[in-house]
Formats: structure tokens, sequence, C-alpha cells
């Protein structure tokens, strides 16, 4: 990956940043269209959800709602030994 750009923004109290005008003008960042918030221990990125790749999809799952679905008991014992 390559960097093009390096520019500043402020978050408001409200936790809102702006992304600016050239940034939104790249693929994937126009009004409307859907990112995705990838935060690691040192930093965070925002990308077009259509350029996640099929093996990022489970890190965009949380817990609680797999959870709503992984109730049962026997359930995690069939997964005990995989």
């Amino acid at each position: 990956m390559t960097l093009k750009e390096v520019k500043t923004v402020t978050i408001t109290e409200r936790g809102q940043i702006a992304l600016p005008k050239n940034i939104r003008a790249q693929s994937g960042f126009q009004e409307g269209s859907k990112i995705a918030i990838l935060a690691f221990d040192d930093h965070i990125e925002l990308r077009p959800l259509q350029e996640l790749s099929h093996r990022m999809i489970p890190a965009l799952l949380s817990e609680r709602s797999l959870a709503k679905q992984w109730l049962r008991v026997e359930e995690d014992n069939a997964w005990n030994d995989l």
C-alpha cells in the first residue's frame, strides 16, 4: 500500500471527522457510501466496504452479534476439538 497524502482533521465533540474533498474524490468515498473502520492498537484505517476481502469479513462481526446465535452449551462443545 502506497502512502499518497497526509492530512490533519479535527475530531468534533461528537467524535465526528470530515474527510477532505480530495480524499473523498477517491473511489469508494463518495457521499452515502459505506466504509469500514478497522481499529488497531496504534492506528485506525478507513476503507471503502467494497475494498475489503472476504477474509476480513469475520473481523467485522462482533462477539455480541454472534452470541445471539450461539448461546447453547452443545454448540460450544461441538467446537472444542477443532
